[in-house]
């Protein structure tokens, strides 16, 4: 018998955890419990300060009920998510949920963020136009023009003549991201063992009960989804439970 031999994922490489603030900038409430919550819970748990920004509320999420009731419900819920995994600051830009647009607009409201909160890492979501490597779990465009803004917003804000008005106003430039992370993406070479804290994600995913009811079929089970793809990457670390990362390099010159 002949044929192509089954791909052996490679191992992940830990990444580097001597840093003390980190700032998490994705597109949605919900983004970040979907894999990446309980690595935030051991960093917080390391006494690490971990600050969330969300671009949107979420509103255009959840089918049955109309953005002006699911935003507010969204952002509590959110918060309360965000609690259980040891952050307690969130803030909502509140841009237009499903209908982000990359451009020089989004880039200079991220690059305020970064020089306001001053991260040492700067957290986002997967923006490869997929989740798996084969390209047949499509991502979406609000995950995409996040994380490609943030790439570029975390350069734009060390650097005084990018958005100098916001230099002239008071804000300091703030060339101290070293790295930005990209939760789940398919060319993840770094991760993080999650397996203490591995609970805490769970509780963070469902604490996003209207979301999730939303979901169609009620039977969505938190526990058993974040199990195999914690499985799966922490395989590839030689633990238990693990969370991917894919790292982009930002002091390199």
């Amino acid at each position: 018998m002949t044929g192509d031999a089954p791909t052996v994922p490679h191992p992940l490489q830990p990444v580097n955890e001597d840093w003390q603030r980190a700032l998490a900038i994705v597109a949605h409430p919900d983004d970040l419990e979907f894999g990446a919550a309980a690595a935030v819970a051991r960093w917080t748990g390391q006494g690490k300060a971990v600050n969330y920004v969300l671009v949107t509320s979420g509103e255009a999420g959840i089918d049955g009920l109309d953005p002006a009731e699911a935003g507010p419900a969204r952002e509590t819920e959110q918060r309360e998510s965000a609690a259980i995994v040891g952050v307690t600051q969130v803030d909502f830009l509140r841009l237009p949920d499903g209908v982000l647009e990359y451009g020089v607009a989004l880039r200079r409201e991220l690059c305020r963020v970064i020089r306001t909160h001053r991260p040492d890492i700067v957290l986002t979501n997967n923006f490869r136009d997929s989740w798996d490597e084969a390209g047949d779990a499509l991502n979406m465009s609000d995950h995409i023009v996040t994380g490609r803004a943030v790439l570029d917003a975390a350069r734009d804000a060390g650097n005084r003549w990018v958005f100098r008005e916001q230099i002239d106003a008071g804000l300091e430039k703030w060339g101290g991201v070293r790295e930005v992370w990209a939760a789940g993406s398919p060319r993840a070479k770094h991760g993080v063992d999650t397996t203490d804290t591995f609970e805490l994600g769970v509780r963070s995913l469902e604490a996003h009960a209207a979301y999730l009811r939303g979901l169609g079929s009620g039977d969505f089970d938190s526990g058993e989804f974040l199990e195999g793809f914690a499985r799966q990457t922490g395989s590839r670390l030689g633990v238990r439970y693990g969370a991917g990362f894919e790292v982009f390099y930002l002091n390199l010159y």
